[in-house]
C-alpha cells in the first residue's frame, strides 16, 4: 500500500446520499432499467436530464435516485497508482457550433487523463452565444485551462507536482 496511491469519493458518496435520505437504500448494478425498452427516436432531439433542473417531473426523480443508488454500490472503486510512476495528464477540450437549434448556444465537452484513466469531464451549453466557430473552440479550450489549472492544484495534496498539462483540442478553427 506504501507504494500505491489510492483515490475514490467512498466519503463523498457517503454524504451525499446521507444528505438527500437515501443512504440506506438498496444498490443497483445498472444506472440503466433493464426493464426498458429502448429505441432511437431519429426526429427528436437528444435528452440531456440537467435541462429538467427547473421543473423536474417524477420520473427525473426516479432516475435521479437509481443514479444514486448505483453510485451507493460502486462507491467503493477508485483510480490506483504505483507510487513514483510518472503520471501523464492530458486535458481534451472539444465544442460544436450552434448545434442546439432553439437557442443557437455552442456546446462545450472537457475531459481529463491521468495516465490511462479518465478523472473528470463534463458537457456543458456555452453561456453566451458564439459567433464563429473559432469563438466555440475557444471558449472550450479556456475551460480546459480552468480544468487543467484545478487538476494541478488538487494533485499538490498529494504531493504530485506537474510542470505542464497539455491541452488537446481541434484547431481547425483556432
Amino acid at each position: 500500500m506504501k507504494d500505491e496511491i489510492f483515490f475514490n469519493q467512498s466519503k463523498y458518496i457517503k454524504e451525499m446520499l446521507k444528505k438527500f435520505g437515501l443512504e440506506d437504500s438498496k444498490p443497483t448494478k445498472t444506472l440503466m432499467s433493464t426493464e426498458i425498452k429502448v429505441t432511437k427516436d431519429d426526429e427528436a432531439d437528444s435528452v440531456d436530464s440537467s435541462k429538467y433542473q427547473e421543473n423536474p417531473k417524477n420520473t427525473h426523480l426516479e432516475d435521479l435516485k437509481r443514479i444514486f443508488r448505483y453510485i451507493r454500490g460502486t462507491s467503493h472503486l477508485g483510480l490506483w497508482y504505483s507510487k513514483g510512476t510518472r503520471i501523464e495528464t492530458i486535458v481534451y477540450a472539444e465544442s460544436d457550433h450552434t448545434s442546439d437549434y432553439v437557442d443557437c448556444k455552442s456546446t462545450n465537452g472537457v475531459c481529463s487523463f491521468m495516465g490511462c484513466c479518465l478523472t473528470s469531464w463534463f458537457s456543458k451549453k456555452q453561456t453566451s452565444l458564439a459567433i464563429s466557430t473559432m469563438e466555440a473552440k475557444y471558449v472550450s479550450a479556456e475551460k480546459a485551462c480552468q480544468q487543467a489549472l484545478w487538476m494541478k492544484q488538487a494533485l499538490i495534496d498529494y504531493g504530485i507536482r506537474l510542470d505542464n498539462i497539455p491541452i488537446m483540442c481541434d484547431n481547425k478553427g483556432l
